[in-house]
C-alpha cells in the first residue's frame, strides 16, 4: 500500500490554517486524522486543534513547529485526543475541551459562542453535537474546522454511545447558516463550500431516513439495526456495515421516538 503523500508534511490550506495528517488510516479515519495548526499573520505562537492519536512521530512533529500555548479538542474520540499528554509534556500547552477528562492546565472547559483570542486569531467555539454529545466546531476568519461533524469525503457516523441524529441535523443546519466558507474537516480533504456540503449532508440523511422507513415497512417495525443495514446499505461495502449499524441505531431512535 502506498503511503499518503501528505504524511509528515505541514500543508498550508488558508492564510491562517495548515494541516498535519497523521499516519493512522483506517475505515473510520479515512486517510488519517487531520491535526490543524492555526496561526495569525505575524504571530510567533500557534493553536493546535486535535493533536491526534498517541503517535510519537506525529506528536514530535507538532512539538517541533514552535510555540504552542493552546490546544483545542473537538470531541472525545481517541483518534483526536490520544496524543494530548505527550504533546503537553513536550510543549507545556493548555488543553481545552468540553469534557473535563481532556482539560490540562487552567484554561477551563470550552463553551458555545466563546471567542478565543490566541496566536493572532479570533477563534469562535460552536457547539455542534450529534456525532458525539461533546462535538465542537471552530470558526476562524472565512473557514470552519468541522472535525467529524462534516468530513472531507463520505458521511459521518453517529456515535452509538452518546450521539444523536436529532442534534446532528440541528448542527448541520447551524453550520449551513454560516454560508459559503472553507471546510477544514477532521478527516479527508478540505472543501471550499460549507453551505453546499451541509446541504448535501442533510439531503443524504433524509434519503437514508426514508430508506429506513421503507425497510421497516418491508421487514417489520421491530427489525434490528443490523437487519436494516443489510436491507438498506446494499450500495455500501460490507466492511463499512459495522459503522453503518451505529448510524442506523441513531436513525431508529430518531424514528421511534
Amino acid at each position: 500500500m502506498i503511503a499518503h503523500p501528505a504524511y509528515g508534511i505541514l500543508r498550508p490550506v488558508t492564510d491562517t490554517a495548515s494541516v498535519l495528517l497523521c499516519n493512522n488510516p483506517n475505515i473510520m479515519t479515512l486517510d488519517g486524522t487531520n491535526t490543524w495548526v492555526l496561526k495569525g499573520p505575524g504571530s510567533d505562537e500557534m493553536v493546535i486543534v486535535d493533536p491526534g492519536p498517541d503517535d510519537d512521530e506525529h506528536i514530535a512533529r507538532l512539538a517541533a513547529l514552535g510555540k504552542i500555548p493552546l490546544v483545542l479538542i473537538s470531541h472525545k474520540h481517541e483518534d483526536h485526543t490520544g496524543g494530548i499528554d505527550k504533546l503537553v509534556d513536550l510543549t507545556g500547552a493548555t488543553v481545552r475541551s468540553v469534557g473535563s477528562g481532556f482539560l490540562r492546565g487552567l484554561g477551563g472547559p470550552l463553551t458555545d459562542g466563546e471567542v478565543i483570542d490566541a496566536a493572532g486569531l479570533r477563534i469562535t467555539v460552536l457547539a455542534t453535537p450529534g456525532h458525539t454529545a461533546d462535538s465542537l466546531s471552530f470558526l476562524v476568519d472565512d473557514a470552519v474546522l468541522t472535525a467529524d461533524t462534516v468530513l472531507g469525503r463520505g458521511t459521518t457516523v453517529i456515535d452509538d454511545e452518546d450521539g444523536s441524529l436529532i442534534q446532528y441535523l440541528e448542527s448541520l443546519r447551524r453550520l449551513q447558516g454560516l454560508g459559503r466558507r472553507t471546510v477544514l474537516p477532521g478527516h479527508g480533504p478540505d472543501l471550499d463550500d460549507l453551505e453546499a456540503v451541509t446541504a448535501m449532508y442533510l439531503a443524504h440523511r433524509e434519503e437514508r431516513l426514508d430508506q429506513v422507513r421503507h425497510a421497516l415497512q418491508a421487514i417489520g417495525e421491530d427489525a434490528t439495526a443490523r437487519q436494516v443495514v443489510e436491507h438498506v446499505y446494499t450500495d455500501v461495502d460490507e466492511k463499512l456495515w459495522d459503522a453503518a449499524e451505529k448510524s442506523v441505531r441513531a436513525q431508529l431512535d430518531y424514528l421511534r421516538n
